[in-house]
C-alpha cells in the first residue's frame, strides 16, 4: 500500500501532534513529559525505516524515492533528533512554551527527511520550505534574548532569499526540461544557459540548508543564539537532508559541464572560510558554528565527484553520520555546562569537569579526523574518492584546511588542560545531558574502531532513479 511507504514520516507527524496535544493539558512543570511521545514516534520511524531496507523503488507517482539514500537519511536524522530532544527537558524547564518545542523539532526533522527522499523538484521545494519555516522558529525560541532573536532573523532573511532562488531555479529547469520528475529529468541535456542557470540556483538554495556558501552566514549566529538543543539540531539535521538532496541532483545530470566545477569551488570556499573564521572566535558556540560551516565544505567534496568515483555516495553518508555524532557531542557538552560559551570559561575544565573535557576533545578530534575516531574514517574516505574522481586539487585543499582546523580546536583544548580554572566547578544541567555526552563520545570511539560492518552496509547503498 503506498501510504505504508511513508510510515516513518507519518509516525513523525503523529508524534508531533501527540506532543502538541499533551502540551495543551499539562502544567508547566510537567511539559517535559512531551518528550515521551516524541521519542516514541522517532523509535517507530526508525524501526519502520529499517523494515523497508530491502525495498528500492519510486512511489507516490514517482515523487518519493524509497531507496538506500532515504533509508540512511531517515536513520541518521531520527537518531540525531532524538539525541537533541533528550537535551531539551532540563534546558527548557522554566519555559512556558516548552511542550511546543518537540512538535516543531519533529516537523523540522520531517522536512529534512523529505529533502533527502524527494524524487521530484516540487517535492524538494516543499521539503526545503517545511524545514526552513520550522527552523526559523527553533532558532529564535528565546524571544526575550537579543542574540536568539538576531539568530532567527538572520536565518529567516537569508532563508527567504535562498528559498526564492531555489524556486526560480526549479521553474527554469522545469521550463527547459518539461517535467519536474527525477525519472524524467535523468540524463537530459541541460547545456542551455537557462537550464544551467536553473541548476546553479537550485544548488544555491540547497547550499543554504547545508550551511555552505553563499547561504552560510546564519550558521554561527544560530550556533550562538539559539537554545543549545535547537542549535545542535539545526547545525546537523538539515545538513544531512540537503547534502543527500544535492547528491541526487548531481546524480541526475552527470554530464552537466558547469555543475561539478561549481560545487567543487563552493566546497573549497566553504571549508576555507569556515576554518579561517573559526580561528578568531572567542565564543565556543560560534567556533563550533564556523566549524560546522567548514564541515559542509568537506561534504561537498563527495557531491562534486558523484558517479565519478564508485564510493562517493557511501563515503558521503559515512561522513555525515560522523559529523552529526561529533557535532551533537560538542553541543551536548555545552548544554551540560549550562550554555557556558566564553572561551575563557573552559580554562581548567579537565580538573573541574574531566568527563566533559574528555568528551569535548573526542568530538573535536573526530571533526579534525584523528584515528581511531569515526571522523578519521569518514574524512579519509572523502579524500580518497575525491582523488579517484579526478579532483586531486580539491583533496589537497581539504588536507590543508584540516591542518588549519587543528589550530582553533587547540585554542579550546589547550586551556582545558594547561590553564588554571577561574573559580568553582561549573554548574551542570542534569543526568539526561550527561548521558547524551557519554553515549555520543563512546560512539565516536566505538564505531570508529568497529566501523567495518557499518561500512559494508553503506557500500551497498542504492540511489534512484
Amino acid at each position: 500500500m503506498p501510504v505504508a511507504d511513508l510510515g516513518p514520516e507519518i509516525a513523525l507527524i503523529a508524534g508531533a501532534s501527540a506532543a502538541l496535544l499533551l502540551a495543551m493539558v499539562l502544567p508547566q512543570q510537567r511539559l517535559g513529559w512531551c518528550l515521551a511521545p516524541a521519542l516514541a514516534a522517532l523509535a517507530v520511524a526508525a524501526l519502520w525505516a529499517f523494515a523497508q531496507r530491502s525495498e528500492a523503488r519510486l512511489t507516490f507517482s514517482g515523487t518519493w524515492a524509497l531507496d538506500g539514500v532515504t533509508l540512511w537519511a531517515r536513520l541518521m536524522i531520527v537518531v540525531a533528533t532524538a539525541l537533541c530532544l533528550i537535551l531539551a527537558p532540563r534546558w527548557f524547564a522554566r519555559d512556558r512554551r516548552h511542550g511546543e518545542f518537540y512538535t516543531m523539532t519533529l516537523f523540522s526533522a520531517l522536512g529534512a527527511i523529505a529533502m533527502a527522499g524527494a524524487a521530484d523538484l516540487l517535492q524538494l521545494v516543499m521539503a526545503v520550505l517545511l524545514s526552513s519555516v520550522t527552523g526559523y522558529v527553533l532558532a529564535a525560541w528565546h524571544r526575550d534574548w537579543a542574540l536568539s532573536v538576531e539568530a532567527g532573523m538572520k536565518y529567516f532573511l537569508i532563508g527567504a532569499l535562498a528559498n526564492a532562488l531555489l524556486v526560480i531555479g526549479v521553474i527554469l529547469v522545469m521550463g527547459m526540461a518539461g517535467t519536474s520528475d527525477y525519472a524524467g529529468l535523468k540524463g537530459l541535456d541541460v547545456s542551455s544557459p537557462l537550464a544551467l542557470t536553473g541548476l546553479a540556483l537550485i544548488v544555491s538554495g540547497l547550499a543554504f540548508k547545508l550551511g555552505a556558501l553563499p547561504g552560510h552566514a546564519w550558521v554561527p549566529d544560530v550556533a550562538e543564539g539559539a537554545p543549545v538543543p535547537a542549535a545542535a539540531f539545526l547545525t546537523v539535521v538539515p545538513k544531512i537532508g540537503a547534502a543527500l538532496a544535492l547528491y541526487r541532483l548531481v546524480h541526475l545530470f552527470p554530464d552537466a559541464e558547469m555543475l561539478r566545477p561549481l560545487i567543487a569551488a563552493l566546497s573549497v570556499a566553504t571549508m576555507s572560510l569556515g576554518n579561517l573564521a573559526a580561528l578568531w572566535q572567542t565564543d565556543v558556540r560560534r567556533l563550533i558554528g564556523w566549524s560546522s560551516v567548514s564541515q559542509s565544505g568537506y561534504a561537498l567534496m563527495a557531491v562534486a565527484v558523484a558517479d565519478l568515483a564508485p564510493g562517493a555516495l557511501p563515503w558521503l553518508i559515512w561522513f555525515l553520520a560522523a559529523y552529526a555524532l561529533a557535532n551533537v557531542t560538542a553541543f551536548a557538552v555545552v548544554a551540560q555546562l549550562r550554555g557556558r560559551t566564553a572561551l575563557s570559561g573552559y580554562a581548567g575544565l579537565a580538573r573541574t569537569r574531566p568527563a566533559m573535557a574528555a568528551a569535548l576533545i573526542v568530538a573535536f578530534l573526530s571533526l579534525v579526523g584523528i584515528p581511531p575516531l569515526i571522523g578519521f574514517v569518514g574524512k579519509l574516505g572523502l579524500f580518497l574518492v575525491t582523488i579517484d574522481g579526478g579532483y586531486a586539487w580539491l583533496a589537497l585543499a581539504a588536507v590543508l584546511n584540516t591542518v588549519v582546523s587543528l589550530f582553533y580546536y587547540a585554542r579550546v583544548i589547550a586551556p582545558m588542560y594547561f590553564a588554571d580554572p577561574p573559580g568553582a566547578p561549573p554548574a551542570t544541567l542534569g543526568l539526561s545531558s550527561h548521558a547524551v555526552v557519554v553515549l555520543c563520545a563512546g560512539a565516536l570511539i566505538g564505531v570508529g574502531i568497529g566501523s567495518s560492518p557499518f561500512l559494508a552496509e553503506a557500500l551497498a547503498t542504492v540511489i534512484l532513479p
